[in-house]
């Protein structure tokens, strides 16, 4: 077993370091704060090829192994995990088109999505249906060359720079079982009918914008059938998320890293009866908590996206990681405020942003509680084991 990173990780990771902290972190809380898209980091990030994170290389992309994936995500979450948001949907779905599209969309869709020049998302949750993908009415109905969409996804992040953008849908309603009749197709963002309506408010989570996206008879060719087969969304989709709970899971990593850091800092700065408070016995034990969680997060998200790498099944893994990780994130932003005391209750404190983002780790990609079942099922069916 090797817990160290390659040569070459830790390289990326240095890299990666630098841009944010020379690039974002001067900027964050300006610019969350007052709602401004981070047009010039994303100007960044397409220079440095992160875009293309899951695109092969023949079309363009870095194909990065899912460590180094996690590195990005959980580095870039240090300075401000609004900005990952911006890579996550868009590298998922690159992934699937990669891994599940016809040689046609690959060709068609790939080369500038890697560059950055296009961007994507997915849209699959919708106002009725978030956990129970089953549960879905968007519609996508055969109907001559090609299928016309009707329904309304929302908390669909990049949707305004989406383009393409997978939407699954139910092109055989009455499919027994449902999921047989699911497909993922790739709408253009300028297709008649295709609208984004609002951008939802929220918490926390700023940077990228998170909407409702309405479908009003959007007609695409059959070309635009993910991998040109219907009956696949669901199988294509799920698989996808197991990719994407790697990153969600890292991005938890890095608020849980910041706040770790926000709160060991402070500590060596504030005096309360004439000490620094990290010399008070109750802060030292709070510290430790956070540091041990913190490691222990970290590594099973590189054991989740190692396993990815080899190539195995990684659904409990990937599962273990994103609940683990995301509770330890909400729990360290809520320590590093106690720390703080009425300082970390300002928004002119990075903990402040840091309590605002966290709860969104639980909650995205699969809620905790789900994916607590799905580690449950690895485990009653022997298909995983532990120890």
């Amino acid at each position: 077993m090797d817990f160290e990173l390659t040569t070459e990780q830790r390289l990326f990771r240095d890299t990666l370091r630098a841009f944010v902290d020379e690039q974002i972190r001067p900027v964050a809380r300006e610019w969350e704060a007052a709602g401004r898209y981070p047009d010039e980091i994303v100007a960044t990030m397409r220079r440095m090829g992160l875009f293309g994170l899951t695109v092969p290389e023949e079309y363009g992309g870095m194909a990065a192994d899912m460590v180094s994936l996690a590195l990005v995500f959980e580095e870039i979450s240090r300075g401000w995990m609004g900005v990952a948001g911006i890579l996550g949907s868009h590298s998922l779905s690159c992934w699937m088109i990669a891994r599940y599209g016809t040689d046609e969309q690959k060709r068609a869709h790939l080369p500038a999505l890697a560059s950055g020049e296009r961007r994507t998302g997915i849209a699959l949750t919708e106002p009725g249906a978030g956990s129970d993908l089953q549960g879905i009415q968007t519609t996508a109905r055969s109907e001559g060359d090609g299928y016309v969409l009707n329904g309304r996804k929302t908390w669909i992040t990049n949707a305004r720079h989406a383009d393409p953008l997978p939407v699954l849908a139910r092109t055989d309603p009455a499919a027994v079982p449902v999921h047989a009749g699911m497909s993922v197709l790739l709408v253009d963002a300028a297709a008649p009918g295709f609208e984004v309506v609002r951008d939802l408010p929220k918490l926390g989570y700023h940077g990228p914008e998170t909407c409702e996206v309405v479908l009003d008879e959007v007609r695409v060719p059959a070309s635009a059938l993910l991998g040109g087969t219907e009956g696949r969304g669901l199988q294509q989709v799920l698989a996808a998320l197991e990719t994407g709970r790697v990153n969600v899971a890292a991005r938890a990593v890095g608020v849980a890293q910041e706040a770790y850091d926000q709160a060991l800092r402070y500590s060596g700065e504030r005096e309360a009866f004439g000490q620094k408070i990290s010399g008070f016995q109750a802060v030292q034990l709070k510290l430790a908590d956070m540091a041990m969680k913190l490691q222990a997060a970290r590594l099973l998200v590189y054991w989740a996206a190692s396993r990815a790498d080899s190539g195995q099944r990684s659904d409990m893994e990937s599962g273990m990681a994103k609940v683990y990780a995301s509770e330890v994130a909400m729990e360290c932003a809520a320590t590093a405020m106690q720390i703080h005391g009425g300082y970390g209750y300002s928004s002119e404190f990075t903990v402040e942003r840091l309590y605002r983002d966290a709860p969104l780790m639980v909650i995205g990609e699969g809620t905790n509680d789900i994916l607590r079942t799905v580690i449950a099922r690895s485990l009653t069916s022997g298909r995983s084991a532990i120890g």
